[in-house]
């Protein structure tokens, strides 16, 4: 016969091994915390790729437990690279009438998001994620070069060569910055001092000093506002 104080002895000794209720305790997963992991991870991490085990390990639970929250990992990489769409239109202040400073605040906020989550910023080139992060960017893009006074095929290419400035040089730039210290904001275009012989060439010698000062921040700054001209010269053209 078991006593009343066996049973209450037993169940304290199961406690004690495995909590409360003899196990450990299930790590609640949902789409919203593998994002916000994600991104702790891509910041945390001088990698320009997420490992799915790494991201697990962070959630405290099986990695396979992320996939049925997203098909695979494609999709996963997606939501984060939206998110960080949203978050780059979030950061633009500027009135709807002030289409070049949107511009130039969305460019801007996104090379800031890019460097500071580079495994992620480097899908930007290979996915489009369908997401409302992406589809707010590609909007205000587009009110903004309509509201420059573009429609039709001007206004669609202006805003192609915008998003694929933006994109694919704040990604390389996000590259190229993965695992530095030290460079948060800048960084030179060129890795070192570019050497070359005068006598074969005699362009890169005279300008070799020149072009190891460029910045890539201020290069792609100049790609934006070479875009936004070249909507100003259409617009007027018209």
């Amino acid at each position: 016969m078991t006593t009343a104080t066996g049973s209450s002895r037993h169940a304290a000794s199961g406690r004690a091994a495995g909590g409360a209720t003899g196990s450990a305790p299930k790590v609640r997963l949902d789409r919203d915390s593998i994002v916000a992991a994600g991104l702790e991870l891509a910041a945390d991490t001088a990698a320009t790729t997420i490992s799915v085990r790494d991201l697990g390990a962070r959630l405290g639970t099986d990695p396979t437990a992320i996939y049925r929250h997203f098909r695979n990992k494609e999709a996963l990489m997606q939501a984060l690279l939206d998110e960080l769409n949203a978050r780059s239109v979030a950061a633009v202040t500027a009135e709807p009438e002030e289409w070049r400073e949107r511009l130039r605040q969305l460019a801007r906020a996104t090379l800031a998001s890019f460097t500071t989550y580079p495994a992620i910023a480097v899908e930007a080139t290979v996915l489009t994620t369908h997401g409302p992060g992406e589809l707010d960017a590609v909007e205000l893009m587009l009110d903004a070069f309509s509201r420059a006074g573009l429609d039709g095929d001007e206004l669609v290419r202006h805003y192609a060569l915008m998003a694929s400035h933006v994109l694919s040089t704040a990604a390389g730039i996000a590259r190229g910055r993965a695992g530095r210290v030290g460079d948060d904001d800048t960084s030179p275009w060129f890795d070192g001092p570019i050497l070359a012989d005068p006598r074969t060439h005699p362009r890169i010698a005279e300008l070799g000093v020149k072009m190891a000062l460029l910045e890539d921040r201020d290069l792609f700054m100049l790609g934006v506002e070479a875009v936004i001209q070249s909507a100003e010269r259409a617009a007027a053209a018209r």
